[in-house]
């Protein structure tokens, strides 16, 4: 499913993969005492490429990652992963803010 030149970025750290390899090894060894699991919250896609909204945990963590992947000749040459950190609400946004599941899928 990967290109023989793909390429991950994940911006919040400054870490880039090159190559499908690293990928897997990354993902080989990631220390985590359960498989990751995901829950998929949607995606949009084109022949050009596509984005990923997903909640993920490896059993210790659960996060929400948004990825953006490029596609060359049918399969998936580069691609960018955010992994935002959560925070609390702030109150004095509370007048006008409202609460949600961020695990919940997200608005049609």
């Amino acid at each position: 499913m990967f290109h023989d030149e793909f390429t991950l970025e994940w911006p919040q750290s400054g870490g880039r993969i090159r190559g499908r390899d690293n990928f897997v090894q990354v993902n080989t060894r990631y220390p985590a005492a359960e498989p990751w699991r995901f829950a998929v919250h949607r995606i949009v896609a084109d022949d050009g490429g596509a984005v990923s909204d997903v909640t993920v945990t490896d059993g210790a963590v659960v996060a929400r990652a948004i990825s953006f992947f490029a596609m060359r000749d049918g399969r998936i040459w580069r691609m960018t992963e955010f992994w935002p950190d959560p925070f609390a609400p702030q109150e004095w946004r509370a007048a006008w803010v409202g609460r949600f599941d961020p695990g919940a899928p997200v608005m049609p």
